[in-house]
């Protein structure tokens, strides 16, 4: 068998992280398997449809990583690939449904159903349709009226039978008999409704797996219905766990952004996006946190997933995106850099090498672009943050002895930065000279000169800041 998965957004707006983890998901299995990735655009509420949406899901879609082998811009055998281009297709079915008597056609007024409805209400039990027109003795009387051209919805006429679905997560599922009443399949507008609509495309795109999320399990039934109807063995079916935030709800913008867009603006990476999205609900063989989709392709499989509810920590996520950050090269951190810091900041006036050194030292403390920024500034200020620690060691005799001799250094120098070899010439100067050494020297020494009781290595730190700062900073110790 050859697989065959798909993704069905609906372009109702941005691509919501749970769709783009589902969409992940197929996308493994099917260069896994070897098979073949199918984009679907389920279209067919045409009030909230739009194509800007569609465009800007697919858009996404890439940038994740994501590719398919067959959708709306890549032809193949089974298409149209939009669903609101296939209405002929779901028309012709639903007829060749009621032909076998397995569906009927149903006149029945919006005022007749909300009676049905509420007389249900009334009596305590599901609102389950009860009208007439599924009785055969009304078959020619409506006959007469499609003949006379009055509109009808096409509706089905569920088997009274349970239904059991062995889903590659949940395990046996079983339906009981009377879950639901006779449903619609085509609206009397002519528009299909979802469950339809899906079941006939997945047979006649000869899906083999269908990876969704634990919320679609409820339209479960009514899809095997239809695909018994329609002759067709349903694909095995994977329902994986919903995505929740902290507070064990539901996810929703309370909880953080929800849309790829969103992680794009707040410059995430989307390799680690991906990888984050990954492990929410699905596990590695090796337990292993991070990882780039390529890398997943050879383990990916379908047994590991969990049922269990799938927390989304925005702090995970932002760890996960700092572990992929520091992959990269200080170069490519430099080229991001470029685009990630605004035009006008002082940093893009600094040389090359100054900028690889800068993320050399930096990059160990950031988990996103932004994260710089305070770095940034850090090596501008002259402000002394002051501290018990700080204090402390501003007490110290040594320290004033330190702050008068680093003045002295910092006024014969003529360059625009220090270098280490400054520095620990600074060190090496202040041990013989002033006799201090151990910890008042080298607290001391960065004391005065970052203006702060800690901080990274002064001689990777200190060839950062002008010369102009550290002067500035020296001057307000005495």
């Amino acid at each position: 068998m050859t697989v065959r998965v798909r993704f069905a957004p609906s372009p109702t707006g941005y691509l919501h992280i749970g769709g783009a983890r589902t969409a992940i998901y197929n996308y493994l299995y099917a260069k896994a398997t070897g098979g073949k990735f199918i984009l679907r655009v389920e279209d067919t509420d045409l009030e909230r449809s739009k194509r800007e949406y569609e465009l800007k899901q697919i858009e996404d879609l890439k940038w994740l990583g994501i590719d398919y082998d067959e959708g709306p811009d890549k032809p193949g055998d089974f298409g149209p690939y939009r669903q609101s281009e296939r209405t002929e297709i779901y028309l012709k079915h639903a007829q060749a449904l009621v032909e076998k008597g397995l569906a009927y056609y149903d006149f029945c007024t919006d005022e007749e159903l909300e009676a049905m409805k509420e007389r249900a209400q009334k009596e305590s039990r599901p609102p389950h349709y009860d009208g007439k027109w599924r009785n055969e003795q009304f078959w020619e009387e409506a006959q007469q009226k499609l003949a006379a051209g009055e509109k009808a919805a096409i509706r089905f006429k569920v088997p009274q039978k349970s239904y059991v679905l062995n889903d590659g997560v949940r395990g046996r599922v079983v339906f009981p008999e009377k879950m639901v009443g006779d449903f619609v399949l085509i609206r009397s507008s002519g528009l299909p409704v979802y469950n339809f609509c899906c079941v006939v495309d997945d047979v006649l795109m000869k899906i083999s797996h269908v990876i969704r999320g634990e919320d679609h399990l409820t339209n479960t039934l009514r899809q095997l219905m239809i695909y018994e109807a329609l002759g067709a063995n349903a694909p095995e079916m994977v329902h994986v766990s919903l995505l929740i935030g902290k507070d064990r709800q539901k996810l929703s913008k309370r909880h953080g952004a929800t849309s790829v867009t969103l992680y794009q603006e707040e410059t995430y990476l989307p390799q680690a996006l991906a990888n984050y999205l990954c492990l929410l609900g699905w596990s590695h063989p090796e337990e292993k946190d991070i990882f780039t989709l390529e890398e997943l392709i050879s383990v990916f499989d379908l047994n590991r997933f969990s049922k269990s509810p799938a927390i989304y920590d925005m702090e995970k996520l932002k760890w996960v995106n700092g572990q992929h950050l520091r992959k990269l090269s200080n170069e490519e951190l430099v080229a991001q850099m470029q685009t990630q810091i605004p035009e006008e900041h002082w940093y893009h006036q600094q040389t090359q090498e100054w900028k690889l050194n800068c993320m050399e030292l930096f990059k160990e403390q950031i988990e996103l672009y932004a994260d710089i920024l305070p770095h940034l500034e850090s090596l501008k200020s002259s402000e002394i943050v002051k501290s018990e620690k700080l204090n402390d060691v501003l007490s110290w005799e040594s320290t004033s002895q330190i702050a008068s001799f680093l003045k002295t250094e910092l006024s014969t120098l003529k360059e625009e930065y220090v270098t280490a070899e400054i520095v620990s010439g600074w060190m090496d100067k202040a041990k013989k000279d002033l006799g201090i050494k151990g910890k008042n020297l080298f607290m001391g020494m960065r004391v005065c000169l970052t203006g702060v009781d800690h901080g990274p290595d002064l001689k990777q730190l200190l060839p950062l800041t002008s010369i102009d700062v550290l002067r500035e900073r020296v001057s307000q110790l005495g």
